[in-house]
């Protein structure tokens, strides 16, 4: 995906946006992406959240030279599927530009996936990987405040 067969953690500070965004390096940081990463699988929170935040975790900790929208996509992607769920369209997801200042849009980004993922279930033959329907609305919104 990344065009490369092994993909090392980027070993220098990066910028996106036009150089707008700086995204920091250190010794720990390979090892907080891990820690950010596996909260992604905590059952305990709505699907959308868990989704968005390995998005936006990929995005901003930005680990690789090459790659991160892809690899953020990915990411999402990945979370949603483990739970059975595939979205029929991911234009807005991939077209909106996120901001790591913005907790207002992380949340957005939640609740944006709710609609992706009810659109779909709505959709006839949608469900996942077992024929199974989509989770409904309900189950996806992340509480209020959190993303």
């Amino acid at each position: 995906m990344l065009g490369v067969s092994e993909a090392p953690f980027r070993r220098h500070p990066a910028y996106a946006k036009g150089g707008r965004e700086r995204y920091g390096i250190g010794a720990d940081l390979p090892a907080r992406l891990d820690v950010c990463l596996a909260e992604a699988a905590d059952p305990a929170l709505p699907l959308t959240a868990r989704a968005a935040r390995a998005y936006l975790d990929v995005c901003f900790f930005h680990p690789f030279d090459d790659g991160n929208a892809r690899a953020a996509f990915l990411a999402l992607a990945f979370v949603l599927a483990r739970e059975g769920v595939a979205l029929d369209q991911v234009g807005p997801v991939r077209r909106i530009a996120r901001y790591a200042d913005d907790p207002k849009g992380a949340l957005a980004l939640a609740e944006l996936l709710a609609v992706l993922i009810t659109a779909t279930a709505g959709r006839p033959g949608s469900g996942g990987p077992a024929g199974r329907p989509s989770p409904g609305p309900s189950s996806l919104r992340p509480p209020p405040g959190t993303a």
